[in-house]
C-alpha cells in the first residue's frame, strides 16, 4: 500500500486484512490531543504512594473505602487468606494490526477423495483493534502484568508473542499526562486498590512494547534465521564495496608511479 507501506510475503498477501485508507498518522482529534499531552512525560519509577506496603486491617480498609466510591457493581472482595479480587479496566491503544490464527480448508486436488492436507492448514490473519477498546478483567491481587496482558490477548484470540506488548499505568496531573510501563512483576489490582477508583489518578493502557531496542525473543526461529541471512548479505555487499574502492585507490596510485 502507498499510505502504510506495508510489506509481505507474495504467499502471504491474500491472508493479510489492512486497512489502509488513510495516510499515516492520521486519526481523530482526540488522539491528537492524547499523543500532545503524552509527549515527554513518561516516567520510569512509581511514586511513592505506589510503593506503600499495606497490612492486613488496612487493606480491608481500603477497600470499604473503594466500594464506597464508586457507581458501579465492580466491586472489590477480600478474600478469607488474605487476598482480594476486583476487576481492573484496560484500554487497548495499538498501532500495529495483530494477528489472529484463521483455519482455511484446502481442496483436494482429487474429487471425493480428501488428501492429507485437506484437514486444515492454521494460517494467519491480521487487523486493526478498534480505537477506543476497552476491555474490564476480574483478577486476584496477587495477578501481574504479565499474566494481565497474557489474558487480554486470549480475550482477543491474538496469536502474537506477548512480549511484543506491555502494561502502562496512565495519570493525569496538572493539565499533564504521565506514562509508567508496568514492570512484568508489578500487580494492577493493588495499584487500582492504591490509586482509587478515579481514572485520572491511575488508569490502564495496553500499547506495544517499545523499548528502543530489538526484543529478539519475541521473533520465531525462521525469523530469526532469515534476519541472519539478510545481515550476512549486508555485510558481504559493503565488503565487496570497500575492496572496490580501495582497488581504486591502488590502480590509482599506481598509474601515478
Amino acid at each position: 500500500s502507498p499510505d502504510c507501506s506495508f510489506t509481505c510475503h507474495y504467499r502471504c498477501r491474500a491472508l493479510v486484512r489492512l486497512d489502509c485508507s488513510g495516510p499515516p498518522g492520521a486519526s481523530d482529534e482526540d488522539d491528537g490531543t492524547e499523543q500532545a499531552l503524552e509527549k515527554d512525560t513518561n516516567v520510569d519509577e512509581p511514586s511513592e504512594w505506589e510503593k506503600a506496603e499495606l497490612d492486613q486491617v488496612q487493606v480491608e480498609q481500603r477497600i470499604k473505602e473503594y466500594n464506597s466510591q464508586i457507581n458501579s457493581n465492580l466491586f472489590m472482595s477480600l478474600n478469607k487468606d488474605g487476598s482480594y479480587t476486583g476487576f481492573i479496566k484496560v484500554q487497548l491503544k495499538l498501532v500495529r494490526p495483530v494477528s489472529v490464527p484463521a483455519t482455511k480448508r484446502v481442496p483436494s486436488l482429487q474429487a471425493g477423495r480428501p488428501g492429507p492436507r485437506a484437514q486444515g492448514v492454521k494460517r494467519r490473519t491480521s487487523f486493526y483493534l478498534p480505537k477506543g477498546t476497552v476491555k474490564h478483567l476480574h483478577i486476584l491481587s496477587h495477578t501481574r502484568a504479565s499474566e494481565v496482558i497474557d489474558a487480554l490477548l486470549r480475550k482477543f484470540t491474538v496469536v502474537d508473542n506477548p512480549r511484543k506488548f506491555a502494561l502502562f499505568e496512565r495519570s493525569e496531573k496538572d493539565e499533564q499526562v504521565y506514562l509508567r510501563k508496568l514492570a512484568d512483576e508489578e500487580q494492577p489490582l493493588r495499584l487500582r486498590l492504591l490509586a482509587g477508583p478515579s481514572e485520572k489518578v491511575l488508569s490502564f493502557v495496553l500499547k506495544e512494547n517499545e523499548t528502543g531496542e530489538v526484543n529478539w525473543d519475541a521473533f520465531t526461529l525462521p525469523e530469526l534465521h532469515n534476519f541472519l541471512r539478510i545481515l550476512q548479505r549486508e555485510e558481504e555487499e559493503h565488503v565487496r564495496r570497500l575492496r572496490h574502492r580501495y582497488a581504486r585507490c591502488r590502480q590509482k596510485m599506481q598509474e601515478a608511479l
